[in-house]
Order: structure tokens, then sequence, then C-alpha cells
């Protein structure tokens, strides 16, 4: 079910409240706190962009495996923005970007349930739809409207995202559940879903400078990701992995 909101402070705070279930979509026009990856704000023009939370059933994996929910998130964002003519890219660890531009910024909240397995998880989407002009302090924005240079619809962008998350997570489902389709189907779609995720991924084999908390930058290039969602960068020093709040990209 969608519900929508003029006004929250955050649509994942209000997602975990356990009255929403496996499917349903809270949306706002305004966030008043939304929130980014590392604690950022989410900033966006009310009525002109898509910011919403999609509760998502997660028991039937692992705690380890949930960098699986991400990836799977990203790539209906990228199947979407695909039905639009929009190429993308997933930049690592969990925002969209068309080019050097980002338009999508995705937070994943997971809770745990029993025996090391997931509860459920809220995907919390901010997609910059039809907003033209942006704040001077956001390094890098873009919108739908303008890489196509019209305007869209938000309902129906909404509804043609969640149609493609749906697919995508069911498929996450059936191949997680080693049971289900003989010896190796969980394995096969891990590799599947890994190696889709890799075709999509910003700046996979190129040189680029990364930032270390301390300020401390230095020249990688992204050979991959790990299932786990570590970062695999070839420095000079040799290969180095690296967790979500351990590194970030100079832009």
């Amino acid at each position: 079910m969608f519900y929508y909101f003029d006004e929250l402070g955050s649509t994942i705070d209000e997602a975990r409240d356990p009255h929403y279930v496996h499917g349903d979509v809270v949306v706002a026009a305004h966030q008043t706190a939304g929130r980014g990856q590392r604690g950022k704000r989410w900033s966006s023009r009310a009525g002109e962009n898509l910011m919403f939370s999609v509760v998502l059933d997660t028991s039937f994996l692992r705690a380890g495996a949930q960098f699986a929910v991400l990836q799977t998130v990203a790539l209906a964002l990228i199947d979407m923005l695909a039905d639009h003519g929009l190429d993308a890219r997933v930049k690592w660890p969990n925002d969209i970007y068309i080019g050097d531009r980002k338009i999508v910024g995705v937070l994943i909240d997971h809770s745990l349930g029993a025996d090391g397995m997931l509860a459920r998880s809220g995907a919390g989407i901010g997609i910059n739809v039809n907003q033209s002009e942006f704040e001077d302090w956001l390094p890098n924005p873009t919108s739908m409207a303008l890489e196509t240079g019209r305007e869209f619809d938000l309902r129906r962008l909404l509804e043609s995202f969640y149609g493609r998350l749906m697919m995508r997570f069911e498929a996450l489902r059936e191949g997680a559940c080693g049971t289900c389709g003989g010896e190796g189907t969980a394995e096969r779609a891990a590799v599947a879903l890994q190696r889709e995720y890799h075709e999509h991924l910003y700046h996979l084999g190129i040189e680029a400078h990364y930032a270390l908390p301390d300020g401390t930058t230095f020249a990688g290039m992204i050979h991959g990701v790990a299932p786990t969602g570590e970062l695999l960068l070839e420095t000079s020093d040799g290969p180095r992995r690296f967790l979500f709040h351990e590194v970030s990209f100079v832009i």
C-alpha cells in the first residue's frame, strides 16, 4: 500500500512503525529531517521530487548478506531510469549517478531477527525528478528533468519504480532460497547479482582520487565490490578493502 504524507520528519523513520508491512511505501511531499548516508541531510524541494521508503521483508537473508538488499534496490533504480532513456551508474556505496552527477540517494535501514537473520529492511530513497535548481552546498546534483528536458508525473514514476523493485526483490528472495531451485541455486543467484551490479558500477577500472576520514587523499582504481559490501581498490600500496565509512570519493 502507498501512504502519502504532506510532511514527515523522515520517511525511513516513519517506515519503522510495525504497522507497515512488506511492500508498503511511505511517501512524503516534504521531509523536515531527511537523512543520507554518514549522517548527511537530504535536501529536496517539496513537490518536485520523490522521497519515500519501501518496507521489505528480508527475513530470508542472513545478516551477513544484507548488502544484497542495497544491490537489489540500486539495480531497480537503474532499471527505472533506463526506462526513461537515462544511463545510470551505482556510485559505491549507495548513490545513483548520471555521468558525474548524483540523481538518487539511497539509505537502507535493517532490523535484525533471530539466529543471525535479518527481520525487515527499509529502503529510504530520494530521487531528483523535476527540480532544476539546487542549493549551492550540494556538490554535483542533477535531476531527471535536467537530464531529459521534460517533467515527470511523480506518482506514475513511483509506481513504475515500485514494479521494478518488486520484480528484483522477488528474484532475490527466490535466489536466496537454496532449496527452491535445486543445489547451487543460491550461489548462482548471488554470483549473477554481483555480476550485474559490477556492470553498472561507477568508476570501475578508472583511476580516481579518494579520501580517508582524516583528510588524507590517495589515488586508486576500483576493481570491484565484495559481496559483503567492501570497496576493493587497487592502490600504489597494493589492493585495499574499505567499509562504507572508511573512504569516500573526492568530487
